[in-house]
């Protein structure tokens, strides 16, 4: 991180001497508002009590909301404990998104090497950032804000989870949302004054407003993917406050920065859940800090918010999980449930780019201009404010493609730019050299955007297995990417659906045309065939980082639940799981969202059960 600060402010440096006035208002700016971001952000406590009533793991996008929502009860002591650092300012400037995975706020797994997917990247494994940061991955990820269908909460709830339909289920996404994307408030499914903005980027290329136009000319229409109807075509609606991040610590925390009865400890790793083997009651957790070991006792609950990956693990090196497996790492066992399994996410096939004739491609080494910066320092405007590049996405049934009101199968997720726009972009997913140099390079100098298939409803599921017994160790990470069948064809039905809206008038315009030069390892199918692009997917298979389902939310006669329908872990008394891990199905959207309903829902759950305390 340190590095990546000095890199920002060098460049900064070089801007205000070799720029106008203007420009350096602007750095001044910055460097006030990077200011205000610390003494905004609730500060790492000096000190901690030996007891507090809550104790909640990780201040991710779910850690944050309940930290928040538990402490809105001042009789409440509520500790937050958080193994990353604090939030920076220059991790909300929106264009630099992919940059944070080259940073400490990074977790920075991989999955198992591959010879099934991931193939065109180092060692064949796909790399999984998480955010190890105060916020979470909602600091990392590209802010895009999508709720998913609400045929995927009627499936939870018909799954035995009661008070999980769509029905149920609205209100707390309505309670997360300050929504200002014009012509579309609807007060049946949006509001105004929760704490998370919602909106539209200030700035849009001349490439998104053609693939709008080539999407409506193809048949699709323009809608509020968060309203009545998914299906169809949007700019994207983002997580963004004026131009700029808005992650969950700074919606949830910054707000109540001075509540007394909120303790946060940053840069602490929990390393157990301290159980009671025999009463399995809980009662705190012990974390490491700077190699001294602390222990803290909770009167009332732990809340495990670590995220799809952390909170499996955490829970496994605790004695909860798979009987054999803890048995295996020498840990004893608590509890024998299913920890772990139910592991999905969303994939894409990468790397699926048009060359267009016209210069309105996103381009990090065009973009950085006197007045592009001048316009995004003072005003928080221009194209420094488009989220990672992405700019429109259409949700698609492919199966029932013209119901209005279908249920998705596949999103196509448009980005201003393609692989060859930023140097730093195929490291991110960590596309080999040889690789890139052979399909890309020669396109360097030329205007390109990038689509990404996107499966939204995978059947495939992996699992996140222990190394060993030691918190510090990575755990195994076994995806699983395209053990079905249907998964693959789904997402080449998704390449034929964006091949028909490039071939439409309005992208032509831009003379756009499909990139053609071929991954060499695929070249026999013949180029552009399905079999290619199948080959394709299997080379270049990106995650879209919404890793989710490891503690699996289910009814007691649910052999693979983790957690009951009010988040409680089976068998232990005083421990939920709030975070991505609990979902049953992945929703057809981009996990965020859901995770900020599911933790405005499970914090309530929590405030119902402990009324009379």
């Amino acid at each position: 991180m340190l590095k990546f600060q000095l890199c920002c402010l060098t460049f900064s440096t070089i801007i205000a001497i070799t720029y106008p006035q203007s420009v350096l208002d602007g750095i001044i700016n910055l460097i006030e508002e990077g200011e205000a971001q610390i003494v905004l952000e609730p500060p790492d406590a000096p000190y901690i009590l030996p007891e507090y009533d809550f104790i909640i793991v990780g201040a991710g996008t779910a850690g944050c909301v309940i930290a928040n929502r538990l402490s809105e009860n001042p009789s409440w002591k509520v500790l937050l404990i958080e193994a990353g650092r604090s939030e920076n300012y220059l991790m909300d400037m929106p264009i630099l998104a992919n940059y944070l995975q080259f940073t400490d706020s990074n977790w920075r797994y991989k999955t198992e090497p591959s010879d099934k997917f991931c193939m065109g990247m180092d060692n064949q494994q796909c790399n999984w950032p998480r955010g190890k940061v105060v916020g979470g991955s909602s600091v990392l990820n590209y802010m895009i804000y999508t709720r998913g269908n609400w045929r995927d909460y009627d499936h939870w709830a018909s799954l035995g989870n009661e008070g999980w339909s769509f029905r149920d289920v609205l209100p707390y996404f309505k309670k997360v949302e300050n929504f200002t994307v014009p012509g579309f408030h609807n007060s049946s499914y949006h509001n105004t004054d929760g704490y998370l903005d919602i909106s539209y980027s200030p700035y849009k290329t001349k490439i998104a407003d053609a693939i709008v136009e080539s999407s409506i000319q193809n048949g699709i229409k323009y809608v509020d993917y968060n309203g009545p109807m998914q299906v169809g075509v949007s700019r994207l609606q983002v997580s963004m406050r004026d131009g700029v991040r808005e992650s969950s610590s700074r919606a949830y925390l910054h707000p109540i920065r001075d509540r007394p009865n909120l303790h946060v400890k940053k840069e602490s790793m929990v390393s157990k859940i301290l159980i009671d083997p025999v009463t399995k009651q809980t009662l705190g957790v012990e974390f490491v800090r700077d190699r001294r070991k602390y222990t803290v006792r909770a009167t009332k609950e732990v809340i495990v918010s670590a995220g799809a990956i952390n909170s499996p693990q955490l829970l496994m090196l605790s004695g909860i999980g798979p009987k054999k497996h803890l048995t295996q790492k020498g840990i004893p066992v608590i509890a024998n449930l299913k920890v772990g399994y139910n592991l999905m996410d969303h994939i894409a096939m990468g790397g699926l780019t048009f060359v267009i004739n016209k210069p309105y491609s996103l381009n990090t080494e065009k973009m950085i201009t006197a007045e592009n910066m001048k316009q995004y320092l003072n005003f928080h405007k221009g194209p420094l404010s488009v989220p990672g590049g992405c700019e429109v996405l259409v949700f698609h049934d492919l199966k029932n493609p013209n119901d209005p009101d279908g249920y998705p199968d596949i999103e196509l997720l448009f980005q201003g730019g393609s692989i060859v726009s930023d140097p730093l972009l195929r490291k991110d997913f960590g596309i080999t050299n040889a690789l890139y140099d052979t399909v890309y390079k020669s396109i360097e100098n030329l205007d390109t955007f990038m689509v990404f298939p996107m499966l939204m409803r995978p059947k495939s599921k992996g699992r996140i297995m222990l190394k060993d017994n030691n918190y510090r160790s990575k755990p195994h990470i076994f995806p699983n990417y395209f053990a079905y069948k249907e998964d693959m064809d789904t997402i080449i039905g998704g390449v034929h659906l964006i091949l028909n809206i490039t071939r439409q008038p309005a992208l032509q315009k831009l003379g756009t045309r499909l990139h053609d030069i071929p991954i060499p390892q695929c070249v026999k199918y013949g180029f552009a065939s399905d079999d290619y692009f199948r080959c394709m997917a299997r080379y270049f298979t990106f995650t879209i980082y919404h890793q989710s389902g490891t503690c699996k939310m289910g009814p007691p006669t649910d052999k693979k639940a983790v957690v009951d329908p009010r988040l409680r872990v089976y068998g232990v008394k005083g421990l939920r799981v709030i975070d991505a891990s609990i979902m049953p199905e992945v929703p057809a959207a981009h996990t965020n969202a859901p995770t900020f309903m599911i933790a405005e829902k499970g914090a309530d759950m929590i405030k119902q059960d402990w009324a009379t305390s």
